[in-house]
C-alpha cells in the first residue's frame, strides 16, 4: 500500500482525501487513508474501519464520529495552499513576506527583470519574469490556489484576471479603485467573460481595516484569504515541514510521536487537525500553540517514547479554572489530543 505520508505528500488539490483515525475505544490506533472513497492504506488486524467505511465516508468536514463506542477522527485533507501574486510591486513584497509566514508557497509573476529580483529577496518560492499572459499559462490552478492582482496598471490587470478567471481557484482578490475595478469588469463582461465569476472577484481587496500603507494593504489581503481558507473545514495539519520530515531518508528510522489536536471547546491557541511531532530528545516539528499545555503533551509523548508497551493515548489538557490560570495557561480552553508513535 505504500507508505501514508508519501501518499499524502502526492495528494492531487482537486481531489477529496480522508485520514480516519480510532482514537479512543476497543480499536484505538486504527486508521485507513481513503482517496477517490477507495482505502489506499490500511493498519489494524480487525478491519474495523473497513467494516464502517460507509459511514466514514459520509464526513463533510473534519472532526470526531462515534461508531460501535469507538471514537473516530475524521480529517479531510487539506493539500497544500498556494499564492499566486500578479506584480511585484511595492504591495506585493509584503504579502509575499506574509503569506510564507502563513505557511502558503508563494509562487510571483512579474514582467520587470528589477521588481522580479525584488520578489526573489523577498523570498518568493517561484518568480516568472515574462509578460503576464505568458507567466499565467505556467500557472495551473486548483481548489487551494488563491490569486492575487496587485500590478502597476488596469491594463495588466485586465490581462490577468482574464487570464485566471478561466483557472479553478479558491480566491481572487484585485486591487485598485472602484472605478478602475469597474472599468476592467466591463471590459471583461463585453469579451464575453462570465458575469457570476466576475462577480465573484474581491475588488477592492482585502478587508475593510481602512489600510493605508503597503504593510496595512498587505495584512487586509491576507486576512481576507485567510478567513476565506478557514470556512473549509479541513485539516492543515499535515505541513509541509512535517511531511517533509515524515519521508526524510535519513529521519525514517528516527523514534517520534505525532500528537493531533483532534477536539477543542472555548478558546484554544490551534485549530482541530493541528499537529507537532516529538522526539525523545526533546525535539520537535511545528507546534500545537506553545506554553504550558504543550509542555504538558510533550511529557506525555515522552512517556510513550519511553515504554514498549504504550503505543497511542487519548490526552486532555484543560486551559480552564485556576490551576491551569497558575500555571499560566491562559487561552482558557479545552483541547483533547492522540498521541500515537509513528512507525518507522
Amino acid at each position: 500500500m505504500g507508505n501514508l505520508y508519501e501518499l499524502i505528500k502526492k495528494s492531487d488539490a482537486n481531489q477529496k482525501y480522508l485520514i480516519a483515525t480510532v482514537v479512543e475505544g476497543e480499536h484505538s490506533g486504527e486508521k485507513v487513508f481513503v482517496s477517490l472513497e477507495k482505502i489506499v492504506y490500511e493498519t489494524g488486524k480487525s478491519s474495523f474501519l473497513k467494516q464502517h467505511i460507509e459511514i466514514i465516508l459520509n464526513q463533510l468536514e473534519t472532526g470526531l464520529i462515534t461508531v460501535d463506542g469507538n471514537r473516530i477522527f475524521c480529517e479531510i485533507l487539506q493539500p497544500d495552499k498556494k499564492l499566486v501574486i500578479c506584480g511585484a510591486g511595492h504591495v506585493s513584497i509584503p504579502i509575499i513576506k506574509i503569506g510564507l509566514m502563513a505557511d502558503f508557497s508563494v509562487s510571483v509573476i512579474e514582467d520587470r527583470y528589477t521588481f522580479a529580483n525584488d520578489a526573489l529577496r523577498a523570498g518568493a518560492n517561484q518568480v516568472i519574469c515574462e509578460p503576464f499572459e505568458q507567466g499565467l499559462k505556467k500557472i495551473e490552478g486548483d481548489k487551494n490556489t488563491y490569486f492575487v492582482i496587485v500590478t502597476r496598471g488596469h491594463r495588466y490587470d485586465q490581462i490577468c484576471l482574464e487570464g485566471i478567471i478561466k483557472k479553478e481557484n479558491a480566491y481572487i482578490g484585485m486591487i485598485g479603485s472602484k472605478v478602475r475595478v469597474k472599468n476592467v469588469k466591463d471590459q471583461l463582461a463585453q469579451k464575453g467573460v462570465n458575469l457570476e465569476k466576475l462577480e465573484k472577484v474581491h475588488t477592492p481587496i482585502g478587508l475593510k481595516i481602512r489600510a493605508e500603507t503597503p504593510v496595512e494593504i498587505a495584512i487586509s489581503v491576507m486576512a481576507e484569504i485567510v478567513q476565506e481558507k478557514n470556512q473549509k473545514k479541513q485539516s492543515c495539519g499535515y505541513s509541509k515541514e512535517i511531511l517533509e520530515t515524515l519521508n526524510a531518508a535519513e529521519k525514517l528510522s528516527e523514534k517520534k510521536v505525532m500528537a493531533t489536536i483532534i477536539s477543542r471547546k472555548g478558546s484554544a491557541p490551534r485549530e482541530v487537525g493541528t499537529k507537532m511531532l516529538i522526539y525523545p530528545d526533546g525535539r520537535t516539528v511545528e507546534s500545537l500553540g506553545g506554553g504550558c499545555a504543550e509542555a504538558d503533551i510533550k511529557i506525555r509523548a515522552l512517556s510513550i517514547l519511553n515504554s514498549d508497551k504504550a503505543k497511542s493515548e487519548l490526552h486532555r489538557v484543560d486551559m480552564t479554572g485556576w490551576q491551569a490560570e497558575e500555571e499560566g495557561m491562559v487561552c482558557g480552553g479545552i483541547i483533547e489530543v492522540f498521541l500515537e508513535s509513528v512507525v518507522p
